[in-house]
Parts: structure tokens; sequence; C-alpha cells
């Protein structure tokens, strides 16, 4: 199958080189896969964005194509690296007919030696759902990535302290003064808490949220960068 950026994937030649594969089937415009599709996309970026010991790909059920699945990701994939999503026009529907799925979304996991270790991860909490499913004995590397959401080439590096914090006084430093900067943070979810413009080069951010992960976006005329904030 082929996802959206054009990138062919081979679930056997995964498996044969010895990778967990999860796949997670849905479509545009189905409810629960709006809800989770941001937690399935943390999973991915956690552990390495598959250049680890995980696959994700997430494969539409054919009833959208390229163009929307793109609009799907951007719209509900929350602030994290996305996985790759195949459409109908990349062959989702074989993949998804094969595997007789019939409700959505759908979780699966097959292992290197091309069994079904799991037919449908269900409820979901967060990704610790997902980490439960590892089987005895296979302790996946975290490989963190975020490069999706910065611009490699060009990027603006920030200072952000304190990282644990209970949301208030937190201290952000550019290290190089700019006419003016975006900070906008996000939840997991990839809802928008707190945005404000600034043309110094610090600011303190106040903000009123609940205990959880969130990730710091600033915007300059010389990129992007994105860390990640606890409030406890």
């Amino acid at each position: 199958m082929t996802d959206t950026d054009g990138v062919e994937h081979n679930l056997y030649a995964y498996a044969e080189a010895g990778k967990h594969i999860y796949l997670d089937f849905f479509f545009d415009s189905c409810g629960p896969c709006q809800t989770w599709q941001p937690t399935f996309n943390e999973f991915y970026d956690k552990y390495g964005c598959n250049e680890g010991d995980l696959i994700m790909i997430s494969i539409n059920n054919g009833s959208d194509s390229d163009a929307e699945v793109i609009a799907y990701e951007n719209t509900y994939g929350g602030p994290f690296n996305h996985s790759p999503a195949v459409s109908a026009d990349g062959g989702s529907a074989a993949v998804d007919n094969d595997f007789g799925i019939g409700a959505y979304p759908t979780f699966i996991l097959i292992g290197p030696d091309k069994t079904l270790l799991e037919n449908d991860i269900w409820p979901l909490t967060d990704i610790t759902t997902f980490e439960a499913t590892f089987p005895a004995g296979v302790d996946p590397v975290i490989m963190e990535c975020f490069l999706g959401l910065l611009d490699a080439e060009n990027t603006s590096d920030f200072l952000l302290y304190p990282t644990i914090s209970n949301g208030k006084n937190i201290n952000l430093r550019l290290s190089n003064l700019v006419d003016i900067a975006v900070v906008t943070v996000f939840d997991v979810s990839g809802k928008q808490v707190f945005v404000k413009e600034f043309s110094t080069s610090s600011l303190v951010i106040n903000l009123n949220v609940n205990s959880g992960t969130y990730f710091v976006n600033v915007k300059t005329n010389s990129g992007t960068t994105v860390k990640k904030l606890i409030v406890k």
C-alpha cells in the first residue's frame, strides 16, 4: 500500500525485519476515530516514528481520498508527528477487507512471525493501553521525535523552564531576538489552550489548565520549535 506522501509500505517486509506492527483502521467522519487519532500519533511519536522497533500505520476503510485523509490528519491528528496514513487512493480498502474490519477505530498488532497478536486493542485510556500489548520480553526503545513539528532546516530555538510545574510563571527565552514571535500551547488532543504574540526575547507564561502533558510551539521568522511541558 502507498501512504498519502507516496511512500510504499509492505507489512511482510516490516515483519521480516523483526518489527511489531500496529495498524489503526479509521474513516474521516468517525467520531471515536477523531477522538483517538492523537493518541495513536503520540504512540507513533514516542517510539521513533517507525525508525525504531515498532511500526504504526493508519489505514482508511476505503471511503476517503488522499486529500480527505490529509485533511482529517491535519484536523484531528494532534500536536505530534502523524503516523503514515493510507487512503483509498493508496490501496487501503483491500487491506481493510483482508482484515475483516467491522468497527472503527480498530487497532491491531501483528508480530514479526506474521501472526495477529491483538485483533482489537480496546477500550483505550491513553498510550499505556498500546504499551500494555507489548509481548513478554519485548521492550521497545523510546525514541521521541518531533521532526514533523519543526522546520528542520531553519529553526529558532528557545529555553523553557521549569518544564514541570503547576502551569504558573513558566519562563520562555528566545536564543535570538526577533521582530515578532508567536507562542502557542496545545494539549495532547491538539486543542489550543494558549496563544500570544510577543516581540521581546523573553516571556512569562501562566496557564489555567488541568494536569497533563502539553506542547509549547514557538514560531518566529526563523522557523518553528516545539518543546514538551508537564503540568502537575
